[in-house]
């Protein structure tokens, strides 16, 4: 009897009573039991023989049950061997508690429930978005918008990659680890951006406020005990809210004009104050130069009149002609031309000195060159001392 006959426990065809329902026949059931476990493990019987109609007995029974005990054994020992790709690490928990760490290659550890293994990324680099999700259109204004140190409001977008350090502390010292380094990186940004001015955030000091958050955020994970080791902190967009956009593009070009301005008047002060400066330098050293020769020509002329003094104390008359001669020599040589008035006559004699100076020049000047006097010139020279008042006095009047 076949366990797929669908009347099996009905009784055969050739049965007395075949038609009527009854109970399955349980010698049959363990012979079909029997052959289907001898082929399973190897036994065959004699073609043509017929099965073995021994009813069960506890021996056999308990055979079969140890070859399945020893089956499901080993499957299960078998469940225990687990690979660790390269740039992963393998956390094995001892009934939950931390047994170990294991590098890349193929373990085994004791199967469930006696320990698990947690495999954790060591190589992944990972990405936090603040302040935007997916694309830096998309704004999430409860972590973006911040107030800087200048009191004015930023919209701002960055991002924060970081690897695994410690697998350890990154399972098991905090609860939800990716949702820890991004609040600390939220934390770091607002607490540097808070002590920055808006022109710092904008234009300035973007590199710097990077390297200073990402500075502060690792303090924070290490101080959690994360395990993260962050690798870059990217600013994606800062600009004001889009409600202020148009009044802070006005105050940053009135900012520029000034700035613009400023540097016009300084360009201008580097240019007139070095000139100032060296004017000033000249005219005090001309005025140094100036009182020391007053005061050496004060100190010349005292010393003259005291040799003058001794002199005159000496002879007074011949002094006082000398002092006389001397004086009217110095007048007639800055002038050209002499008035003179003659007691008793009331006509001026006019005296050409230019002229007689000029002829002394050219004298003086032939004598130089080694050439001697023309005669026609040299005679009225020689004859100017005898001529007479008349003779002058004509000849200042025709020249008038």
């Amino acid at each position: 009897m076949s366990l797929n006959d669908p009347n099996w426990g009905r009784g055969g065809g050739n049965r007395p009573g075949g038609g009527n329902q009854g109970p399955p026949d349980l010698d049959e059931l363990w012979r079909n039991f029997n052959r289907k476990l001898n082929e399973l493990f190897g036994r065959r019987r004699a073609p043509g023989a017929e099965p073995p109609s021994l009813p069960p007995s506890s021996a056999r029974i308990g055979g079969g049950a140890g070859v399945a005990a020893a089956l499901v054994f080993a499957i299960w020992l078998a469940s225990g061997f687990y690979i660790v790709v390269e740039g992963q690490r393998g956390v094995v928990l001892s009934f939950g508690k931390f047994s170990e760490e294991t590098n890349a290659g193929l373990r085994w550890r004791m199967p469930w429930p006696i320990q698990t293994v947690e495999l954790v990324n060591l190589a992944q680099v990972r990405t936090l978005e603040i302040g935007y999700r997916n694309n830096v259109k998309t704004r999430v204004l409860k972590e973006s918008l911040m107030l800087t140190d200048d009191e004015n409001i930023v919209d701002l977008q960055f991002a924060v990659q970081y690897l695994v350090r410690d697998a350890k502390d990154y399972l098991f010292q905090n609860r939800k680890p990716d949702d820890t380094a991004a609040q600390a990186a939220e934390t770091a940004m607002r607490e540097v951006i808070g002590k920055s001015r808006m022109d710092q955030i904008l234009y300035e000091s973007r590199e710097a406020i990077q390297i200073n958050v990402q500075q502060l955020m690792q303090q924070i994970l290490d101080r959690y005990k994360t395990g993260i080791q962050v690798s870059r902190v990217t600013i994606q967009s800062a600009q004001p809210p889009e409600q202020v956009q148009a009044a802070f593009d006005d105050a940053v070009k009135a900012g520029q004009d000034r700035e613009r301005q400023k540097n016009e008047g300084q360009a201008y002060a580097n240019d007139v104050i070095p000139k100032a400066r060296g004017t000033a330098s000249r005219l005090k050293e001309e005025s140094e130069g100036y009182k020391q020769r007053v005061i050496d020509t004060a100190e010349g002329d005292a010393t003259r009149f005291k040799l003058v003094l001794a002199e005159y104390a000496k002879a007074p008359a011949v002094t006082r002609e000398r002092i006389y001669l001397e004086t009217m020599q110095q007048i007639y040589s800055s002038t050209s031309k002499v008035m003179l008035d003659y007691k008793g006559g009331g006509n001026l004699l006019y005296l050409p000195l230019d002229r007689l100076l000029q002829q002394a020049g050219a004298v003086a000047g032939d004598a130089a060159a080694g050439r001697a006097p023309a005669a026609p010139e040299a005679a009225p020279a020689a004859e100017a001392p005898p001529r007479s008042r008349e003779a002058f006095r004509d000849r200042a009047r025709g020249e008038r």
